[in-house]
């Protein structure tokens, strides 16, 4: 673990990860005994090691140990500056903000605003075996009791990066024909793939990918915008918290594209997973359960006394939404009937829309980097046959994130169908449905489509130079 990261931030329950190159190497010293034969390695199938001496006697040993600290800043994944980016988030920072706070003058304090995931919320309800709202008013109720002023729900913004993502969609599909790489389509939400993305095919997928903000970076235009302008401070006056699901979200509240030169401040100051704000709890002696509920807060004031979900999967439900309106959009069908077929495993399905045998639509999700790998390399053979590609790092997506509140065994398994069923329990609403957003989008943004909504909803992505190295020689 690295010295200065949170005691939580852990790699825990991988199944699927990128294969390490050998510009990741670390050496292993090895002490060799004199008059001593040099001994054999047995692998075992559960991918265990055993040195085998003459005699025949094996014994286990112990998989070698690499942390951030250990990183070449080789781009292969992430920097040495990254990590130290990485190392200011964590509940450990909320704490201390809250602790200066306090002790500060009122006209030297910054009002504290915490948005909570909705997946977030799903896997801290499973574990203290609630119910959604009452989640999210107890731990409302919780940390406001440590000092924080206001606490959103990210579904309202996730709205936002909903409605951005289907409009970017047919915009491209109509220009498929001069532009090449206006489609696939390929989503942004995650910042393991666009990170693994940048830095290892750079300019070559870069085209693909969705310049829609994720739902945590849309919040975080709002808060530092909307919201900094309704209580009449700068935005570095706020200090701006989300609750993720994904490690990788610390990365994403750190690149430079989400920082405001003018103030000098980040949109997302600080992340926590899901997993810290159970750290939290424990820190502070306190279980959910016992914690007496507290209204909501909404992005336009007052209360908001029900949660509200989506239609679509875990991961926020970006290929069934924009899926509907391409099809009564470009081709004029409504309620088109969402059929996924499972490939060569549960996590790349694709679904079709088709109209006297004619393939209209050709969509898919791929979800953990061993589909993620197989997506790219059909991409560079051009055999490609897809519109939009809902692409997730993780295994079974955002509910399984690496942030989550995780136990281990087959217990987990039933753990994850609990938060699924849980976060599919809501209210679902369509996008276009929701009156505070179609508010915002007139009064503050400027309408649909508008240049301010571009520039406020919108980002870009950046190839990465590979370092060179003797070690980077390809063999």
């Amino acid at each position: 673990m690295a010295a200065h990261f949170s005691g939580v931030l852990q790699l825990t329950e991988l199944d699927d990860f990128i294969a390490p190159s050998q510009e990741c190497i670390k050496p292993v010293k090895v002490d060799k005994k004199p008059g001593k034969a040099a001994a054999k390695i047995r692998i075992e199938a559960d991918g265990s090691y055993f040195q085998v001496n003459q005699d025949g006697e094996a014994q286990k040993l112990e998989k070698a140990k690499i942390t951030l600290n250990d990183c070449l800043a080789c781009s292969g994944c992430i920097t040495s500056a990254e990590s130290v980016l990485v190392s200011q988030q964590s509940h450990g920072e909320l704490c201390k903000v809250l602790a200066l706070n306090k002790a500060a003058a009122a006209h030297e304090q910054k009002l504290v605003v915490v948005s909570v995931s909705p997946q977030s919320r799903a896997s801290l309800a499973a574990r203290c075996k609630l119910g959604l709202l009452e989640t999210a008013q107890k731990l409302t109720s919780f940390l406001k009791g440590l000092g924080v002023h206001h606490v959103f729900d990210t579904t309202f913004s996730r709205t936002f990066s909903l409605l951005e993502s289907q409009q970017e969609f047919v915009r491209r599909f109509h220009r498929q024909a001069e532009d090449k790489k206006a489609l696939p389509m390929l989503a942004s939400a995650c910042p393991g793939w666009i990170c693994y993305a940048e830095k290892t095919h750079g300019s070559f997928i870069i085209p693909h990918i969705s310049t829609t903000k994720s739902p945590q970076q849309v919040m975080g235009s709002l808060v530092k915008g909307y919201f900094a302008e309704q209580q009449h401070l700068p935005p570095d006056r706020i200090y701006h918290v989300t609750v993720m699901p994904c490690y990788d979200k610390k990365l994403e509240a750190s690149r430079p594209d989400f920082f405001n030169q003018e103030y000098q401040t980040r949109d997302v100051d600080c992340v926590i997973t899901t997993g810290e704000v159970l750290k939290l709890l424990e820190q502070e002696g306190v279980s959910l359960s016992d914690v007496d509920p507290a209204p909501l807060d909404t992005m336009l004031g007052g209360a908001e006394q029900e949660l509200r979900s989506h239609r679509g999967g875990g991961s926020g439900g970006f290929l069934e939404h924009i899926f509907s309106h391409a099809a009564r959009e470009l081709f004029g069908i409504h309620g088109a009937s969402i059929h996924y077929r499972p490939l060569k495993n549960k996590d790349f399905q694709e679904v079709t829309l088709e109209r006297d045998g004619q393939v209209l639509l050709h969509f898919a999700l791929a979800y953990g980097f061993r589909n993620i790998q197989n997506l790219v390399q059909k991409l560079k053979r051009g055999k490609c046959p897809y519109h939009y590609v809902e692409v997730m790092a993780c295994p079974s997506g955002c509910l399984n994130g690496g942030g989550q509140i995780k136990l281990e065994g087959e217990s987990s398994k039933e753990e994850l169908q609990q938060v699924e069923r849980l976060y599919e329990s809501l209210r679902a609403e369509m996008p276009e449905e929701n009156q505070a957003v179609r508010e915002l989008y007139e009064h503050w943004l400027g309408g649909w489509g508008s240049e301010r909504a571009l520039q406020v909803l919108h980002t870009q992505y950046h190839a990465v130079e590979r370092a060179s190295s003797a070690l980077s020689i390809k063999w």
